[in-house]
């Protein structure tokens, strides 16, 4: 999406900058492009400390322009009125195809290209998968009543198969009544298994409701 600033050359113009550029460095992207250097040109002063963000970015461009073009400068003062500055600042953009295919800034140090050579490894190592961690379930199964057959309750719980996850130890613990539940241990990879669809969309639905009545979770550990 395309960025826009107005009057740049007003305090309002550069406050918006000031506000863009916070938790910036650049005004887009982590490198310093063909936008920074638009912006900069229509900004017409360094900004004040009042603009800590804009000031200190300020100092960025005007430092790497120093180093593309070494000539000596003296200062140059553009003239007329303030009416005139939004449309000088729009100069640069209507070149903008012809800008994106120059390169501003000459050859790279040696310093520049360390430096985005350890960008790319670390934007590399961020894009490796990292090992997904596992938690340990324990759940209560209940039935209807004291007719429900236990033994088909359990085999439709460990019916249930999907990846990441195991079903383990189980027993079944009075509750009154004649009733008994059904506690179970299971292990997850907990990117790929969710408890709470797990009991919904499986075990609590058809054809296992004809067993199951609910499904609560006792306890929940990460491994």
């Amino acid at each position: 999406m395309a960025i826009t600033f107005s009057d740049l050359h007003t305090e309002e113009g550069v406050k918006s900058v000031e506000e863009h550029l916070a938790g910036k460095t650049y005004i887009s992207g982590d490198q310093l492009s063909v936008d920074d250097v638009k912006v900069y040109a229509a900004v017409s002063e360094k900004p004040s400390d009042a603009f800590p963000n804009a000031s200190r970015w300020y100092d960025c461009v005007a430092s790497h322009l120093a180093k593309s073009f070494p000539g000596k400068a003296v200062g140059v003062s553009i003239g007329g009125s303030a009416a005139s500055a939004p449309a000088q600042a729009e100069a640069p953009a209507a070149a903008a195809d012809d800008d994106d295919d120059m390169d501003l800034f000459g050859d790279e140090t040696e310093e520049e290209k360390k430096a985005a050579e350890e960008r790319e490894a670390a934007k590399k190592d961020t894009k490796k998968p990292k090992e997904s961690g596992k938690s340990s379930v324990l759940m209560e199964v209940k039935p209807w009543d004291d007719e429900t057959d236990m033994k088909k309750l359990e085999e439709c719980v460990r019916a249930v198969a999907m990846p990441g996850l195991l079903w383990g130890a189980s027993k079944l613990v009075p509750v009154g009544y004649g009733i008994k539940k059904l506690t179970i241990m299971l292990t997850i990879v907990d990117d790929l298994v969710s408890p709470d669809n797990l009991i919904e969309d499986y075990l609590t639905c058809e054809p296992n409701n004809e067993y199951i009545q609910s499904v609560d979770i006792v306890a929940f550990n990460k491994i």
